[in-house]
Protein backbone atom coordinates (compact mmCIF):
# COMPACT_ATOMS: atom_id res chain seq x y z
CA UNK A 1 0.00 0.00 0.00
CA UNK A 2 1.68 3.10 -1.25
CA UNK A 3 0.02 7.25 -1.92
CA UNK A 4 1.80 10.36 -2.17
CA UNK A 5 -1.01 12.46 -0.70
CA UNK A 6 -1.38 16.37 -0.73
CA UNK A 7 -2.73 17.99 2.76
CA UNK A 8 -6.53 18.34 1.76
CA UNK A 9 -8.29 20.96 2.01
CA UNK A 10 -12.21 20.74 0.65
CA UNK A 11 -13.88 23.70 -0.79
CA UNK A 12 -17.28 22.97 -0.42
CA UNK A 13 -18.28 26.38 -2.79
CA UNK A 14 -16.96 25.25 -5.46
CA UNK A 15 -18.23 21.87 -7.37
CA UNK A 16 -15.38 19.23 -8.45
CA UNK A 17 -15.44 16.97 -11.52
CA UNK A 18 -15.15 14.17 -9.17
CA UNK A 19 -17.90 14.61 -6.60
CA UNK A 20 -20.32 15.81 -9.78
CA UNK A 21 -19.65 12.41 -11.33
CA UNK A 22 -20.11 11.06 -8.40
CA UNK A 23 -23.53 12.57 -7.99
CA UNK A 24 -24.13 11.57 -11.83
CA UNK A 25 -23.89 7.78 -10.52
CA UNK A 26 -26.15 8.33 -7.60
CA UNK A 27 -23.12 8.04 -4.75
CA UNK A 28 -23.22 9.85 -1.31
CA UNK A 29 -19.66 11.38 -1.83
CA UNK A 30 -20.68 14.74 -3.05
CA UNK A 31 -21.99 18.42 -1.55
CA UNK A 32 -25.14 20.19 -2.76
CA UNK A 33 -23.20 22.24 -5.24
CA UNK A 34 -22.45 19.00 -6.99
CA UNK A 35 -26.12 17.90 -7.08
CA UNK A 36 -26.67 21.36 -8.37
CA UNK A 37 -24.93 21.01 -11.71
CA UNK A 38 -26.76 17.93 -12.26
CA UNK A 39 -29.88 19.57 -11.58
CA UNK A 40 -28.96 22.19 -14.22
CA UNK A 41 -28.05 19.62 -16.93
CA UNK A 42 -30.96 17.48 -16.01
CA UNK A 43 -33.03 20.30 -17.15
CA UNK A 44 -31.66 20.74 -20.46
CA UNK A 45 -31.53 16.55 -20.75
CA UNK A 46 -33.51 14.78 -18.03
CA UNK A 47 -31.30 11.38 -18.62
CA UNK A 48 -28.13 13.29 -17.93
CA UNK A 49 -26.89 10.82 -16.23
CA UNK A 50 -26.76 8.26 -18.42
CA UNK A 51 -23.26 9.85 -19.32
CA UNK A 52 -22.07 8.77 -15.97
CA UNK A 53 -23.15 5.33 -16.38
CA UNK A 54 -22.12 4.62 -20.20
CA UNK A 55 -19.04 6.02 -19.04
CA UNK A 56 -18.57 3.80 -15.95
CA UNK A 57 -19.71 0.87 -18.20
CA UNK A 58 -17.06 1.53 -20.70
CA UNK A 59 -14.17 1.67 -18.52
CA UNK A 60 -15.59 -1.62 -16.87
CA UNK A 61 -15.42 -3.83 -20.27
CA UNK A 62 -12.41 -1.98 -21.68
CA UNK A 63 -10.52 -3.25 -18.11
CA UNK A 64 -12.00 -6.72 -18.87
CA UNK A 65 -10.22 -6.64 -22.28
CA UNK A 66 -7.76 -5.48 -21.00
CA UNK A 67 -6.83 -7.88 -18.34
CA UNK A 68 -8.28 -10.88 -20.44
CA UNK A 69 -6.60 -10.58 -24.15
CA UNK A 70 -3.81 -8.44 -24.00
CA UNK A 71 -1.61 -9.99 -21.16
CA UNK A 72 -0.52 -6.38 -19.83
CA UNK A 73 -1.21 -6.38 -15.85
CA UNK A 74 0.23 -3.00 -15.38
CA UNK A 75 -2.31 0.27 -15.49
CA UNK A 76 -1.99 3.58 -14.90
CA UNK A 77 -5.46 5.22 -14.87
CA UNK A 78 -5.69 9.35 -14.92
CA UNK A 79 -8.16 10.93 -12.87
CA UNK A 80 -9.09 8.42 -11.20
CA UNK A 81 -12.27 10.09 -9.41
CA UNK A 82 -14.04 8.67 -6.20
CA UNK A 83 -14.26 4.82 -5.01
CA UNK A 84 -17.38 3.48 -6.36
CA UNK A 85 -18.37 -0.38 -7.24
CA UNK A 86 -16.16 -2.25 -10.01
CA UNK A 87 -12.87 0.54 -10.12
CA UNK A 88 -9.99 -0.65 -12.36
CA UNK A 89 -8.02 -2.64 -9.75
CA UNK A 90 -10.53 -4.84 -8.90
CA UNK A 91 -12.12 -5.28 -12.42
CA UNK A 92 -8.33 -6.02 -13.22
CA UNK A 93 -7.31 -8.24 -10.42
CA UNK A 94 -9.89 -10.14 -10.49
CA UNK A 95 -8.85 -11.67 -14.22
CA UNK A 96 -5.20 -10.73 -13.14
CA UNK A 97 -4.45 -11.07 -9.65
CA UNK A 98 -1.20 -9.69 -10.09
CA UNK A 99 -2.26 -6.76 -11.88
CA UNK A 100 -1.19 -3.12 -10.64
CA UNK A 101 -2.94 0.11 -10.80
CA UNK A 102 -1.64 3.67 -10.18
CA UNK A 103 -4.49 6.38 -10.00
CA UNK A 104 -3.74 9.94 -10.73
CA UNK A 105 -5.94 12.55 -9.40
CA UNK A 106 -5.41 15.43 -7.45
CA UNK A 107 -8.78 16.22 -6.42
CA UNK A 108 -8.39 16.84 -2.59
CA UNK A 109 -11.76 14.93 -2.22
CA UNK A 110 -10.22 11.98 -4.18
CA UNK A 111 -7.08 11.88 -2.38
CA UNK A 112 -8.44 12.06 1.19
CA UNK A 113 -10.90 9.32 0.12
CA UNK A 114 -7.96 7.05 -1.25
CA UNK A 115 -7.28 5.20 1.25
CA UNK A 116 -10.47 3.00 0.97
CA UNK A 117 -9.07 2.47 -2.29
CA UNK A 118 -5.78 1.15 -1.38
CA UNK A 119 -6.63 -0.82 1.83
CA UNK A 120 -7.51 -3.41 -0.38
CA UNK A 121 -4.04 -4.71 -1.77
CA UNK A 122 -0.03 -3.98 -1.75
CA UNK A 123 -0.97 -3.05 -5.96
CA UNK A 124 -3.14 -0.44 -5.98
CA UNK A 125 -1.47 3.34 -5.49
CA UNK A 126 -2.70 6.70 -5.75
CA UNK A 127 -0.39 9.49 -6.01
CA UNK A 128 -1.55 13.51 -6.72
CA UNK A 129 -0.74 14.88 -9.88
CA UNK A 130 -2.12 16.70 -12.96
CA UNK A 131 -3.52 14.81 -15.16
CA UNK A 132 -3.20 17.46 -17.78
CA UNK A 133 0.50 17.83 -17.31
CA UNK A 134 1.86 14.27 -19.02
CA UNK A 135 5.36 15.28 -17.73
CA UNK A 136 4.35 15.67 -14.35
CA UNK A 137 2.47 12.07 -14.44
CA UNK A 138 5.23 10.24 -15.84
CA UNK A 139 7.89 12.05 -13.70
CA UNK A 140 6.06 11.20 -10.49
CA UNK A 141 7.77 8.95 -7.85
CA UNK A 142 4.84 6.30 -7.65
CA UNK A 143 4.54 6.11 -11.30
CA UNK A 144 8.40 5.65 -11.95
CA UNK A 145 8.44 2.79 -8.84
CA UNK A 146 5.58 1.01 -9.47
CA UNK A 147 5.05 1.10 -13.25
CA UNK A 148 8.36 -0.89 -15.69
CA UNK A 149 8.22 1.11 -18.63
CA UNK A 150 9.94 -1.72 -20.82
CA UNK A 151 6.59 -3.51 -20.79
CA UNK A 152 3.37 -2.53 -21.94
CA UNK A 153 1.24 -0.17 -19.79
CA UNK A 154 -2.80 0.44 -20.32
CA UNK A 155 -3.26 4.07 -19.87
CA UNK A 156 -7.20 5.43 -19.27
CA UNK A 157 -7.84 8.84 -19.84
CA UNK A 158 -11.73 8.54 -19.53
CA UNK A 159 -14.05 10.70 -18.94
CA UNK A 160 -11.55 13.25 -18.08
CA UNK A 161 -9.93 15.45 -20.95
CA UNK A 162 -13.57 16.78 -21.93
CA UNK A 163 -13.12 18.87 -18.67
CA UNK A 164 -9.28 20.35 -20.33
CA UNK A 165 -9.84 23.68 -21.93
CA UNK A 166 -6.31 25.05 -21.94
CA UNK A 167 -3.49 26.42 -24.16
CA UNK A 168 -2.24 22.75 -24.83
CA UNK A 169 -4.13 20.77 -26.95
CA UNK A 170 -5.91 17.38 -26.14
CA UNK A 171 -3.74 15.94 -28.77
CA UNK A 172 -0.26 17.42 -28.08
CA UNK A 173 -1.19 15.79 -24.13
CA UNK A 174 -1.84 12.46 -25.26
CA UNK A 175 0.95 12.43 -27.51
CA UNK A 176 3.15 12.99 -24.56
CA UNK A 177 1.62 10.24 -22.62
CA UNK A 178 1.74 7.81 -25.65
CA UNK A 179 5.62 8.98 -26.73
CA UNK A 180 5.93 7.61 -23.32
CA UNK A 181 4.82 4.34 -23.83
CA UNK A 182 6.36 1.18 -24.99
CA UNK A 183 4.95 -0.65 -28.19
CA UNK A 184 2.26 -3.42 -27.07
CA UNK A 185 0.68 -0.75 -24.88
CA UNK A 186 -2.93 0.41 -25.03
CA UNK A 187 -4.61 3.94 -24.36
CA UNK A 188 -8.21 4.07 -23.51
CA UNK A 189 -10.13 7.43 -24.13
CA UNK A 190 -14.04 8.14 -23.70
CA UNK A 191 -15.18 11.65 -24.16
CA UNK A 192 -18.35 13.58 -24.50
CA UNK A 193 -19.40 13.77 -27.99
CA UNK A 194 -21.02 16.97 -30.43
CA UNK A 195 -22.18 14.18 -33.29
CA UNK A 196 -22.80 16.80 -35.90
CA UNK A 197 -26.22 15.03 -36.64
CA UNK A 198 -29.90 17.62 -36.56
CA UNK A 199 -30.97 14.87 -34.04
CA UNK A 200 -28.59 14.84 -31.35
CA UNK A 201 -26.02 17.56 -32.03
CA UNK A 202 -28.42 20.56 -30.32
CA UNK A 203 -28.58 18.35 -26.96
CA UNK A 204 -24.64 18.64 -27.04
CA UNK A 205 -24.20 21.72 -27.21
CA UNK A 206 -27.06 22.69 -24.52
CA UNK A 207 -25.31 20.32 -22.23
CA UNK A 208 -22.14 21.83 -22.99
CA UNK A 209 -23.62 25.25 -22.69
CA UNK A 210 -25.02 23.89 -19.45
CA UNK A 211 -21.39 22.23 -18.06
CA UNK A 212 -19.48 25.56 -18.47
CA UNK A 213 -21.80 27.82 -16.83
CA UNK A 214 -22.51 25.54 -14.05
CA UNK A 215 -20.49 26.33 -10.61
CA UNK A 216 -18.31 23.69 -12.04
CA UNK A 217 -17.41 25.73 -14.88
CA UNK A 218 -16.26 22.39 -17.38
CA UNK A 219 -17.29 19.80 -19.56
CA UNK A 220 -16.45 20.25 -23.66
CA UNK A 221 -18.24 18.11 -26.18
CA UNK A 222 -16.18 17.83 -29.37
CA UNK A 223 -16.50 16.58 -32.56
CA UNK A 224 -15.41 13.01 -34.13
CA UNK A 225 -12.37 14.66 -35.72
CA UNK A 226 -11.04 16.48 -32.76
CA UNK A 227 -11.25 13.12 -30.20
CA UNK A 228 -9.43 10.99 -32.91
CA UNK A 229 -6.82 13.07 -32.97
CA UNK A 230 -6.26 12.05 -29.06
CA UNK A 231 -5.00 8.82 -30.33
CA UNK A 232 -1.86 9.63 -31.83
CA UNK A 233 0.00 6.73 -33.97
CA UNK A 234 -2.39 4.15 -32.19
CA UNK A 235 -4.02 1.69 -33.94
CA UNK A 236 -7.35 1.47 -32.74
CA UNK A 237 -9.45 -1.68 -31.66
CA UNK A 238 -12.42 -2.28 -33.37
CA UNK A 239 -15.15 -1.00 -33.36
CA UNK A 240 -12.34 2.13 -33.47
CA UNK A 241 -14.14 5.23 -31.73
CA UNK A 242 -17.91 4.70 -31.28
CA UNK A 243 -20.63 5.35 -28.53
CA UNK A 244 -19.36 4.33 -24.93
CA UNK A 245 -22.88 2.01 -25.09
CA UNK A 246 -21.42 0.46 -28.47
CA UNK A 247 -18.19 -0.73 -27.32
CA UNK A 248 -18.22 -4.68 -27.06
CA UNK A 249 -21.98 -4.01 -25.18
CA UNK A 250 -22.51 -7.14 -22.84
CA UNK A 251 -25.36 -8.74 -24.44
CA UNK A 252 -27.93 -7.75 -26.97
CA UNK A 253 -29.73 -4.35 -26.73
CA UNK A 254 -32.98 -5.40 -25.26
CA UNK A 255 -33.91 -1.69 -24.62
CA UNK A 256 -33.47 1.41 -26.97
CA UNK A 257 -30.48 3.80 -25.79
CA UNK A 258 -31.32 7.70 -24.34
CA UNK A 259 -30.92 10.78 -26.39
CA UNK A 260 -27.88 11.08 -23.91
CA UNK A 261 -25.90 7.97 -24.52
CA UNK A 262 -25.39 9.26 -28.42
CA UNK A 263 -23.30 11.83 -26.97
CA UNK A 264 -20.30 10.24 -25.15
CA UNK A 265 -17.79 7.64 -27.41
CA UNK A 266 -15.07 6.12 -26.41
CA UNK A 267 -12.01 4.23 -27.86
CA UNK A 268 -9.04 1.99 -27.28
CA UNK A 269 -5.77 2.40 -29.24
CA UNK A 270 -3.22 -0.04 -29.19
CA UNK A 271 0.83 1.33 -29.67
CA UNK A 272 2.82 -0.37 -32.86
Amino acid sequence: MSQKLVPTHIDTTKASIARVYDAFLNGKDNYEVDREVLRRVQQVAPEAAQLAFDNRAFLIRVTRFIAMETGITQYIDLGSGLPTAENTHQVAQRIQPESRVVYVDNDPVVLAHGRALLEENDQTFLTSADIFKPEEVLDDQIVREQIDFTEPVALFQLGTIHHYDGERTPESIMRAYVDALPSGSYVAVSHFFDPQTEEYSGLARRMEDTFLHSPMGTGLFRTRDEILSMFPGLELVDPGLTLCADWWPDGPRIKPLTQVSYCIVGAIGRKP
